[in-house]
C-alpha cells in the first residue's frame, strides 16, 4: 500500500486538508484515551503554508497522513508533532516515511536545535529510535512556558502539573545534534531494551494513574 503513497513538505495548496487532520487528531487522542496539544484547523494550514509541515497522500489526493514543525527557546529546540495516519493506513509503513521526512526538513531548517518529542507510544519510540533520538529526562526539553501550555489540552495536564513538569504519562525523546548516537546505535539499543521500555511504560502510566488518583482523593476530603 505504502509504495503508492507520495509523503512530501506540505504547501499553501493542501491547507484544504485541514480540517480532516484535526478532526482525525481528536478522534485518535480520545480512542487512546490520552492527549494531544489540540490544534485549530487554522493553525495546520498556516504550518502548510509556511512549510513547516510534511503531508501524506494518494496520487488521488486521499489524505493518508501528517506532522509539523514547532520551534521554541529561541530555536534551540524543534518538535515533530501532530503525527497522524488515517486509520486505513495504520501499520503499513507510511508514518516512518512521514517521520524521516519531517526529520530532515527539521534538520534542513534548524540544523542547530535539538529535535525531541513526547510519546505515550512504543511504536513512536521505535521510528525515533531509528532516527538517532534517545529517551531523556523532561528537564533536557526546553523550558519555553509556550510550549507546556499547549498540553493544557491532554487529558493528563493536571498530573504533569502535579509533577512540577519533570513527568507525567508520555516518554521524552531527544536528538542533539551537537552530541548524538548513530541512528544504527540507537535503533539497536532499542531493539535490545524494547521489551523492558514496553513494561517501564505500562508501569509507569499505571503508577502515576494511581498515585494521581490517590493525591485529588486526599486533596478532595483533607483540602489545604
Amino acid at each position: 500500500m505504502e509504495q503508492s503513497i507520495i509523503v512530501r513538505v506540505a504547501n499553501s495548496n493542501d491547507t484544504h486538508y485541514a480540517n480532516t487532520i484535526t478532526d482525525e487528531m481528536e478522534s485518535s487522542a480520545k480512542a487512546r484515551g490520552t492527549g494531544i496539544a489540540k490544534r485549530s484547523p487554522e493553525y495546520v494550514s498556516m504550518k502548510m503554508e509556511e512549510g513547516k509541515a510534511v503531508i501524506a497522500v494518494e496520487p488521488d489526493g486521499r489524505w493518508v497522513g501528517f506532522c509539523y514543525i514547532e520551534v521554541w527557546g529561541h530555536e534551540q529546540f524543534v518538535a515533530n508533532s501532530g503525527l497522524i495516519v488515517a486509520p486505513a493506513y495504520r501499520k503499513s509503513g507510511v508514518a516512518k516515511q512521514i517521520k524521516q521526512t519531517i526529520f530532515n526538513l527539521s534538520r534542513k531548517k534548524y540544523p542547530q536545535a535539538k529535535i525531541f518529542g513526547l510519546t505515550t507510544g512504543l511504536a513512536v519510540m521505535k521510528i525515533n529510535s531509528d532516527l538517532g533520538y534517545e529517551p531523556v529526562t523532561y528537564s533536557e526539553l526546553t523550558d519555553d512556558q509556550e510550549f507546556w501550555a499547549g498540553c493544557k489540552s491532554c487529558v493528563n495536564f493536571d498530573i504533569l502539573m502535579s509533577k512540577d513538569r519533570k513527568n507525567c504519562m508520555c516518554t521524552a525523546m531527544l536528538y542533539d545534534p551537537a552530541d548524538h548516537f548513530e541512528p544504527a546505535e540507537t535503533s539497536e539499543e532499542f531493539h535490545q531494551n524494547s521489551k523492558l521500555y514496553e513494561r517501564f511504560m505500562k508501569i509507569k502510566q499505571s503508577k502515576m494513574l494511581q498515585w494521581f488518583r490517590k493525591r485529588t482523593l486526599i486533596n478532595y476530603f483533607f483540602p489545604i
